[in-house]
C-alpha cells in the first residue's frame, strides 16, 4: 500500500521553479513593491496573504484574541424581536392604531403599506436571570442562560430583502462575490484540525437560505476557505463512503496518481487553485474516518442528548447545535448553522411557536454545554437573523414585514460581556434610540475578538485591497468583557 505523502491531510506546495510560476498568478497573488514589503514587515512576517504556505495552517492574528472559534446560529428570514426579545408595552397599548405620520417619513418597506396599523406583541414576557431581563414565554430554555448572553437590541442594516440582507450580514456586501465571515476567519486564523474542514455548515428549517451558498462562500479568497456543508443523517458528505469493491489501498493509490498529475500541472502553471484541489482530495480521504466519528452522537451520554433534546437518527436544529460543539472540540474553526424559517408575513403566532420549539432548547443547551466544558471562554456564539420585523401588521392581523431599521441579536462567550443589554429602540421599536450597531460595526467587533484589526485583515483582488468591513465599521468596545 502506498504511503500517504500528506500526513496532516493538507498539501503544502513547494516553492518549485520560479520560472514555472505564471505571470497572471504572480501579479494577482504576490505583494510587489515597497508598500507590500513594508506591510509584511509591519505584520511581523505573518502569512496572512502567503499562498506558498499551507493556507489552513494556524496563524498568528494582529493581537491576542479573546475567541479562537466561532459558532454562528443564523435564523434566516428575520425573526421578530417584538415577540422574543424587545418587549414594547406602548406598542401593545396602541395595537390596532395607525403609527405617527412623522415616523414613516421617507421610510421604505418591502411589501406592506407603511401606514398599516400597529400590531402589539403576540406573546407575554417575564423577568429572567439575575438582572430580571424580560424574556418571551417562547424562550423558556434561553431564559435559563440569559445571564451568559450579551443582548444587542440596537442592530441595524441597510437591506430590507432577504438575499441582499443575508449577504450583507454574512459578507459585508449586498452583492454576490465577496468572501463570507467564515471564510475571512479561516483566511486569517487557519485551522486547528488536520482531519476536518476549517469551516463547516449545517442547514435546517423549511428551506435553504435565500442567498444560497454565497452565505458560506470564499468569494475571491482561495476556495480552500469555502464552507463545507455537512448532512446530519447518513454520510456527513455525499459519496464519502467507498463503493463496493474499492479498498483503502486502491483508493490511496488512485488519489496518489491523481495528485501526481495535479502536481505536474501545478509545477507548470503555479495556480494555487490546483494546490486547493490536491488539498481537497487529501481532506476527503481523511474525512472518511474523521467525519463519521465527529458526527457520531451515539457516543454522547444520555444526559447530554436530553440537554439538547436530540434523538439519534433524527435530523434537527438541536442536533446541529450538538454537532457544532463536537466540531469545535475537534479543532474546526468556524461552524455555521442556518435555520431558514422566520419569514412570518402571516401565521405569526403559529409559526413562531414552532420555530422557537425547534431552536430554543438547542441554542440554550449549546451555551450551557460549552460553558460547563470550559469551551465558552474562547468560543464565540452568535445568534442573529438578517433583519427584524415591522411594528406594523401584515397579512390581516397576524404577520409582520421585513424591518432593517432596528432588530435584536445576541452573543455569548469569546470575550463579550455576559448579562449585558446593549442599545435600545424607541417606544414602538421602529428606530434605534440608543447605541446603534450596524452590520459593519458588528463585523469589526467580531474580528477584534478574533484578534484582528479589521482595517488590516485584507486581500488584494483586482487591483485593490478588500476587507470584510469594506470602508466602514467601528469596534463596539462597550460589548467587550
Amino acid at each position: 500500500m502506498a504511503t500517504n505523502p500528506y500526513p496532516c491531510g493538507r498539501y503544502t506546495p513547494a516553492t518549485g521553479d520560479p520560472a514555472a510560476v505564471n505571470r497572471r498568478w504572480f501579479l494577482q497573488q504576490c505583494g510587489v513593491g515597497l508598500g507590500a514589503a513594508a506591510l509584511q514587515t509591519l505584520l511581523g512576517g505573518e502569512a496572512l496573504a502567503a499562498s506558498s504556505a499551507d493556507p489552513l495552517a494556524p496563524k498568528r492574528p494582529h493581537h491576542t484574541p479573546r475567541a479562537k472559534n466561532v459558532i454562528l446560529l443564523f435564523m434566516g428570514g428575520g425573526p421578530s424581536q417584538f415577540e422574543m426579545w424587545d418587549h414594547k408595552p406602548t406598542l401593545q397599548r396602541l395595537d390596532g392604531t395607525l403609527p405617527p405620520a412623522e415616523l414613516l417619513k421617507g421610510y421604505r418597506s418591502a411589501f406592506i403599506n407603511p401606514s398599516s396599523k400597529l400590531l402589539g406583541p403576540r406573546f407575554k414576557f417575564a423577568p429572567a436571570g439575575a438582572n430580571g431581563l424580560e424574556v418571551s414565554e417562547l424562550l423558556p430554555h434561553t431564559a435559563k442562560v440569559i445571564d451568559d448572553l450579551c443582548l444587542v437590541r440596537s442592530a441595524t442594516t441597510d437591506a430590507f430583502n432577504h438575499a441582499p440582507a443575508q449577504l450583507l450580514m454574512q459578507t459585508g456586501s449586498q452583492q454576490f462575490g465577496r468572501p463570507s465571515f467564515g471564510a475571512w476567519t479561516t483566511y486569517g486564523l487557519g485551522s486547528e484540525s488536520c482531519d476536518l474542514p476549517a469551516f463547516v455548515v449545517f442547514n435546517s428549517g423549511k428551506k435553504g437560505p435565500s442567498a444560497g451558498a454565497a452565505n458560506w462562500g470564499s468569494g475571491f479568497l482561495p476556495t480552500v476557505h469555502t464552507g463545507v456543508e455537512f448532512r446530519t443523517v447518513g454520510d456527513p458528505v455525499l459519496y464519502l463512503s467507498n463503493p463496493d469493491g474499492v479498498t483503502p489501498a486502491l483508493q490511496r493509490a488512485s488519489i496518489d496518481a491523481v495528485n501526481t498529475l495535479n502536481q505536474q500541472n501545478l509545477d507548470v502553471m503555479g495556480d494555487p487553485e490546483i494546490a486547493t484541489r490536491i488539498n481537497s482530495y487529501e481532506m476527503a480521504y481523511r474525512m472518511q474516518s474523521s467525519a463519521p466519528e465527529a458526527v457520531g452522537i451515539e457516543s454522547e451520554p444520555q444526559h447530554v442528548l436530553d440537554l439538547y433534546g436530540v434523538k439519534p437518527g433524527e435530523a434537527s436544529f438541536a442536533k446541529n447545535c450538538l454537532l457544532a460543539r463536537r466540531l469545535v472540540e475537534r479543532g474546526v474553526r468556524f461552524v455555521q448553522l442556518f435555520h431558514e424559517s422566520w419569514d412570518q408575513h402571516g401565521d405569526l403566532k403559529k409559526d413562531l411557536v414552532q420555530n422557537c420549539r425547534d431552536t430554543d432548547q438547542g441554542c440554550a443547551a449549546l451555551v450551557a454545554d460549552l460553558k460547563q466544558r470550559g469551551l465558552l471562554d474562547d468560543t464565540l456564539v452568535i445568534w442573529c437573523g438578517e433583519f427584524g420585523r415591522t411594528p406594523m401588521v401584515e397579512g390581516g392581523d397576524d404577520g409582520r414585514d421585513h424591518h432593517p431599521n432596528a432588530f435584536t441579536m445576541w452573543m455569548a462567550g469569546g470575550g463579550v460581556k455576559p448579562g449585558l443589554v446593549y442599545g435600545s429602540t424607541d417606544d414602538l421599536g421602529f428606530n434605534v434610540a440608543e447605541n446603534p450597531v450596524h452590520v459593519h460595526d458588528l463585523h469589526a467587533t467580531l474580528l477584534h475578538l478574533l484578534g484582528f484589526d479589521h482595517e488590516r485583515l485584507t486581500y488584494r483582488f483586482q487591483g485593490r485591497d478588500y476587507r470584510l468591513t469594506d470602508v466602514h465599521g467601528n469596534v463596539m468596545h462597550d460589548l467587550l468583557a
